[in-house]
């Protein structure tokens, strides 16, 4: 397996998305260039020494698992990718127990999203892939993940490599790096992203302009509580995260989706991100949730502000 592009593109042809074929390749080459990470051509190596093992079955539905031909070596193939911060995944007997439990923030998503069969996804921020499979265990025809980060383009080719599905793609580019094309989109999902982002409206009328008249947007982002118009701005670090910028009220994010234009604005979820959610493992041992509490009261963070609380936000593009 190797980091390879080209069958993205045929998918591409004669849909809203066909201007990508042209400008793709340069997009990607500039996202994947060497001085960006020196260990990218480390991580190319190891990808090309996975084996081919023969596959008995592949679900993308209920879980992301591969059964079939048992490699020995293979568990530590794939330790190579550390840290793994997004699954979890099972992999021909080899089950990466990932940082995050990513299949629990897709069981308070799905139930509220329009049906993704047939559907073409744009998944902003999607680290090494995981939900992009789930959604294409959803009958999505195709999904676009976007991230910036080398180190999860090579996870999300391992997976491919086994997984050998060609309706889900990982690109190495932030949202700036995408190309203009209104409408393209039926559905977009933008998950752990909002709080980065220096301009949160920007960023949602951004993720706004993808999406065809009709197609819905899912936000899920870290929150706080008060009233309607207020956002936390910590000064300085949140849960040890440097590039927080603004964590909103519920009733604020909602406020913030209204004035971008969007319709059918509703609040599905809002849950305490738990230490059994987020923390360290064999496949991610730095430092996790546990950590980024107050060891005295984790209502708390380390830095005193309110732990982590995640919404699911959703809304309709007009």
């Amino acid at each position: 397996m190797k980091i390879d592009y080209s069958e993205i593109y045929p998918l591409l042809a004669n849909t809203p998305l066909e201007a990508w074929i042209d400008l793709l390749p340069e997009r990607i080459s500039h996202g994947l260039r060497y001085e960006r990470h020196g260990l990218l051509p480390k991580w190319e190596e190891k990808l090309a020494k996975l084996p081919n093992l023969e596959t008995a079955s592949v679900e993308l539905k209920n879980e992301v698992r591969v059964e079939g031909e048992l490699d020995p070596q293979l568990k530590e193939q794939l330790k190579a990718f550390h840290p793994w911060r997004k699954g979890p995944y099972h992999i021909h007997g080899v089950d990466i127990d990932t940082e995050w439990r990513s299949d629990w923030k897709w069981d308070r998503v799905l139930p509220h999203l329009q049906p993704l069969e047939g559907r073409t996804i744009l998944d902003v921020g999607c680290g090494n892939g995981y939900h992009c499979w789930r959604m294409v265990g959803e009958g999505a025809k195709l999904v676009v993940g976007i991230d910036p980060s080398p180190m999860f383009i090579c996870q999300f080719f391992a997976m491919k490599h086994f997984i050998q599905n060609p309706h889900a793609w990982v690109l190495p580019l932030g949202i700036e790096d995408i190309p203009e094309t209104p409408g393209a989109f039926d559905t977009v999902f933008s998950m752990g992203v909002l709080y980065h982002r220096k301009s949160p409206l920007e960023h949602i009328e951004r993720l706004k302009s993808f999406l065809r008249p009709g197609g819905e947007l899912v936000i899920e982002t870290l929150v706080v509580d008060g009233p309607e118009g207020y956002s936390l701005t910590p000064n300085g670090r949140y849960a040890k995260m440097r590039n927080v910028w603004f964590i909103p009220t519920a009733k604020t994010l909602e406020y913030w989706m209204h004035r971008s234009g969007l319709t059918n604005i509703r609040t599905v979820d809002i849950t305490t991100t738990s230490t059994a959610e987020q923390r360290s493992t064999d496949w991610m041992t730095f430092e996790s949730l546990p950590s980024f509490l107050d060891l005295a009261d984790p209502t708390q963070t380390v830095e005193g502000l309110p732990a982590p609380k995640r919404a699911v936000t959703i809304a309709l593009n007009t």
